[in-house]
């Protein structure tokens, strides 16, 4: 189970003091006779010395610096020569004084006395007084000058003292361990509440939640650890971000390298196949030309296949370089507005020869000019090869429907041809290079598979749409160009 920090700072410093003050208890308990007493012997030491300096002959009283001494020490004293007559005294009961100083001189030992310490000047005895139940320290011995000198100082009950010292205590430590208690309890809150705030913000960063900040601010450490998490907070942000970017980057890039890989391997693969067929046909009538130079008409065939065969691989490689400036952006579109009306009757009026070979009925009722945005001579390409795709597909009554709808300023135009719809398993991939639905069709009018992989990659440049859908009686293509300038 986890322990808040701010309980275990409080508890921490509650118990050192609930401690100190019991230390203290117990030391008031066990020292406190031992240090009283022996107080009280270094007085009685201390007013024999004083005695001892200034007592002679010629005095008569004593000086003030002793009198205040001996009232505060609680001294009773009494200095009288070897006749034991009184010289000074501050006793009211003068005879008990000379009494006990007579008996100490004769060495007159009592029942209820303890030596405390002897010396050659004098002693220190405890008297324990039967009458008024009370213990006394007395000092006895003699003074230099030829006198003798006692004194007197009651002994106040030490236990009772250190009972009522240590109930003191435990009142007094009870209240101060409660104001305490109260006082750390509020100044550990305030101390620990940073390391909370700061503990919060480190979970979260953890979670890289990193929008949590330190606020309590501050000018000590734990300040200027906060304000150290919170640029570390913003730096790893920004470190994260790069670093998502990067790896996106990077994503992208191996996608696209990948992607590359594979249209290179498919690129290779399809040109090579569509190349294998027209060098064959070359090389093989190119042969047979050596076999037939004496006839005429079999040498005028061989090399009309020749020339045929080699007008496609050309048409081919034309094909794949315009694709791959397309793809590439190397060829730069020159947008300018130009009549789409003139443009399909120009490429109608330019294919009639293959629209008459192939019987086919061209409609386009389209009559007054229709303005648009866009490369002419790229968009005149888009328009040739879906006519020329529609021809070389016709069936049924070989009806060819060119329509243009405006609408919203976007001018859409299709491109119908009655005959066979194209597979709908097929209709997604016909845009992709040397993609073709019918190979044996495709081959006889010489299609590469390039033609629609070209209109795609024009209307891309431009930012617009081409599209194929099967319809009840044939296959509709349409792109989509502006007929007003949008920036």
């Amino acid at each position: 189970m986890k322990t808040s920090i701010k309980r275990r700072v409080a508890f921490t410093f509650i118990i050192l003091m609930a401690s100190a003050l019991l230390l203290i208890g117990v030391i008031n308990v066990v020292f406190l006779d031992g240090f009283y007493l022996r107080e009280k012997q270094n007085r009685l030491r201390k007013s024999w010395e004083m005695f001892n300096e200034e007592i002679d002959e010629d005095t008569e009283e004593v000086s003030e610096e002793i009198e205040r001494f001996c009232s505060v020490s609680a001294l009773t004293y009494a200095v009288v020569d070897y006749n034991l007559n009184f010289r000074l005294t501050n006793a009211q009961d003068g005879d008990s004084m000379a009494s006990r100083l007579f008996g100490n001189v004769l060495q007159i030992e009592e029942d209820n006395t303890t030596t405390l310490l002897e010396t050659d000047q004098y002693n220190i005895i405890k008297i324990h007084d039967d009458f008024k139940n009370m213990d006394y320290l007395e000092l006895w011995g003699f003074l230099e000058k030829g006198y003798y000198y006692i004194a007197i100082t009651p002994l106040e009950s030490i236990n009772t003292a250190a009972k009522l010292s240590m109930r003191f205590y435990t009142y007094v430590g009870l209240i101060v361990i409660l104001a305490s208690s109260i006082i750390i309890w509020l100044l550990t809150r305030r101390l620990v509440k940073p390391v909370q705030e700061l503990t919060e913000i480190s979970k979260k960063m953890a979670e890289l939640d990193f929008n949590a900040h330190y606020e309590s601010g501050g000018e000590d450490e734990i300040g200027k650890l906060g304000e150290n998490f919170n640029t570390m907070s913003e730096k790893l942000e920004q470190a994260i971000s790069e670093l998502k970017t990067a790896n996106l980057q990077l994503r992208k890039d191996i996608d696209e390298k990948t992607k590359i890989d594979v249209m290179r391997r498919e690129f290779l693969g399809n040109v090579s196949h569509e190349l294998k067929t027209p060098i064959a046909l070359i090389q093989g009538y190119a042969e047979g030309l050596k076999d037939i130079a004496d006839d005429p008409e079999s040498r005028e065939f061989y090399c009309d296949v020749i020339i045929d065969e080699s007008a496609k691989m050309n048409q081919m490689v034309k094909q794949l370089l315009t694709l791959n400036q397309l793809e590439s952006g190397t060829d730069q579109l020159v947008l300018a507005r130009f009549d789409l009306t003139a443009l399909i009757r120009g490429v109608i009026g330019a294919m009639q020869i293959m629209i008459s070979q192939a019987e086919a009925d061209v409609r386009f009722r389209q009559e007054k000019p229709l303005y648009v945005w866009g490369d002419e001579f790229r968009i005149e390409e888009v328009v040739t090869n879906y006519l020329s795709n529609a021809i070389h597909h016709l069936a049924g009554d070989h009806l060819i429907d060119i329509s243009c709808a405006e609408r919203d300023g976007i001018v859409t135009t299709t491109v119908f041809n009655r005959g066979k719809p194209i597979p709908e398993e097929d209709l997604s991939r016909i845009w992709e290079k040397f993609y073709k639905v019918d190979k044996a069709h495709t081959r006889a009018y010489g299609g590469s598979g390039i033609g629609l992989s070209i209109v795609r990659a024009i209307m891309e440049q431009h930012g617009q749409t081409c599209a194929a859908e099967n319809r009840e009686d044939g296959v509709a293509f349409s792109f989509t160009l502006e007929s007003k300038v949008s920036l």
